[in-house]
């Protein structure tokens, strides 16, 4: 029979328990109830920059694409605009030339230039409808407290499901992690948030394959805008005798 000491611990066990699951859900729903405070209509003004670093093979077989681009960007009643300078699009013009003359001439402002397209540019200028849309399908599996820039914050750690890729890409993979975590303040708002995916498979019968992509955001508050600040994304991939290596760095400054 147990005992009173058995029955305290056990009883003290579950209330601790359900204690963190209250915790958890309570911080995921400051963080919804956040998000939903940023609709992203204020005027806003910057510059977003991209620089890339691009490195395929090994050895002395090895390319590297090493370059940059930057814009400026205006989101309000007009909707979303963007403005290349005319030195950028002059050296895109350039790279384009010697394409023309060298096939295997590289042009790295263009390579940084198609990382500043709509969709990334929406995301860096008004942020949380693409983090409600990421919590969607995650499942909350954690929480802890942390320190931030001296700040003390909770940090929510999501596991991603295979559900999250297209039909296609399933048929390939035989293994996948994905992770999310969004630290958050007192009132909910998000400061950072770092997502991780790796992944193995085989295409082809006879080709293995494997993959990771990490990607980490700093957030900030713009009139009722959730904006990126900086944004840093690295892959690495490998199969059928190749491999690829990639790191994105993307920065906004807002303008007066």
């Amino acid at each position: 029979m147990m005992n009173m000491y058995q029955l305290w611990r056990i009883s003290g066990l579950a209330f601790v328990s359900l204690s963190c699951g209250l915790a958890s859900a309570d911080s995921l729903t400051d963080l919804k109830s956040a998000l939903g405070r940023y609709p992203g209509t204020t005027m806003l003004k910057a510059t977003v920059e991209a620089k890339v670093l691009n490195r395929n093979g090994e050895g002395k077989d090895q390319e590297e694409i090493n370059g940059s681009a930057s814009l400026t960007v205006e989101d309000g009643p007009r909707g979303l605009q963007m403005h290349f300078g005319r030195e950028t699009l002059q050296r895109v013009e350039q790279e384009e030339r010697a394409k023309e003359k060298d096939s295997k001439a590289r042009s790295p402002v263009s390579v940084a230039m198609r990382e500043l397209g709509v969709s990334d540019l929406r995301t860096m200028t008004s942020s949380a409808p693409q983090i409600s849309r990421r919590l969607e399908k995650a499942v909350l599996r954690s929480e802890r407290p942390d320190v931030l820039n001296g700040k003390n914050v909770r940090v929510l750690n999501f596991e991603i499901p295979i559900d999250k890729l297209s039909e296609k890409d399933k048929k390939y993979i035989k293994k996948y992690d994905g992770t999310l975590e969004v630290w958050i303040d007192n009132d909910g708002t998000p400061l950072q948030m770092k997502a991780t995916e790796v992944m193995s498979g085989r295409a082809f019968v006879v080709i293995s394959f494997e993959a990771r992509d990490e990607e980490q955001l700093t957030f900030s508050v713009a009139g009722d805008r959730l904006v990126v600040l900086k944004k840093e994304r690295r892959t690495s991939s490998s199969g059928a005798g190749e491999r690829a290596d990639s790191r994105v760095n993307k920065s906004l400054q807002i303008l007066s």
